[in-house]
């Protein structure tokens, strides 16, 4: 038997439909516009005339981004810099948050700790200090650059932490009546029960990672270490407009800063569009049982 609704019920429905419509379509529309001006006609693009649907329509601009093989090495860095950061950030995090999960009582230096971590969020380092702790280290120019600097993400830890405190104490307790140690607690009890939090972590540093771009630019010395962020956007700044022949004044005339701009957000976005999807089922329940303590 179906529920009837009453007319005050209808009518809520309606509006509350009606907002989410137009929130959906906010975020949508931009999408579509970026898209649209990256398979439109340079001219037509540059002009803004292009809204939702492209104009003139053309591959130009993807061509003249994938033309230079030095684009599949970009996304290999980037590649490798996701995956390298994605192990080591969370193996990080989850050693770190741990221990800090505990009661005063069982870590009896958690409020310094904290302290620590809450006082390098507020205060991070500055830009030339990091630089020369990055080339004193012997790193600059390698892949150890882009993921080490940024390893150990402090609102990462408060969410791994506060989600490590939301499970039940009676488990541990139990565990440790068996004669199970702080590793196999760990391992085998809080790891395997945090794969919402994890998952949504894991979300933030990929994504993190993806669009970094300026770290590129200080710590890789040749152009073949740019991540891919990083090998687009000087693609777009350094774009060469010199004329030499008449094939160039073609290009020219059919790629405009614009288009390119947008390809490029394009081709950044389609990695997070198809990781997103498999990781949402986690997201809203690990962000919200990891950001208050019950």
């Amino acid at each position: 038997m179906g529920i009837r609704l009453t007319k005050s019920d209808i009518i809520t429905n309606t509006i509350i439909y009606s907002i989410l419509t137009m929130l959906a379509l906010m975020t949508l529309v931009p999408l579509l516009n970026i898209l649209s001006i990256s398979f439109s006609n340079s001219a037509k693009a540059t002009a803004g005339l292009v809204t939702v649907y492209p104009l003139g329509f053309s591959w130009t601009t993807y061509t003249t981004i994938f033309k230079d093989h030095a684009i599949l090495t970009a996304v290999g860095v980037s590649v490798q810099r996701v995956v390298l950061a994605l192990v080591i950030d969370m193996v990080l995090v989850i050693l770190a948050s741990y221990p800090l999960s505990r009661s005063s009582k069982a870590f009896r230096s958690r409020g310094i700790y904290m302290w620590i971590v809450i006082g390098t969020m507020l205060f991070g380092p500055s830009l030339v200090p990091m630089f020369f702790t990055v080339k004193d280290t012997h790193m600059l120019g390698t892949i150890w650059a882009l993921v080490i600097p940024g390893a150990v993400g402090q609102f990462n830890i408060i969410l791994m932490m506060n989600y490590f405190r939301n499970i039940p104490s009676e488990l541990e307790e139990s565990a440790s009546i068996d004669g199970a140690g702080p590793w196999r607690r760990l391992l085998q009890i809080y790891v395997p029960l945090s794969l919402p939090i994890m998952a949504t972590i894991a979300l933030f540093i990929v994504v993190g990672n993806w669009n970094a771009y300026f770290d590129g630019l200080i710590y890789s010395i040749n152009t073949d270490d740019y991540p891919l962020q990083t090998y687009i956007q000087q693609l777009v700044v350094n774009y060469d407009t010199t004329i030499r022949d008449v094939d160039q004044v073609r290009s020219l005339l059919a790629v405009s800063n614009r288009s390119l701009t947008a390809a490029k957000l394009v081709i950044t976005m389609i990695p997070i569009l198809v990781v997103y999807p498999f990781m949402q089922k986690y997201f809203i329940s690990g962000i919200m049982l990891g950001s208050v303590k019950e």
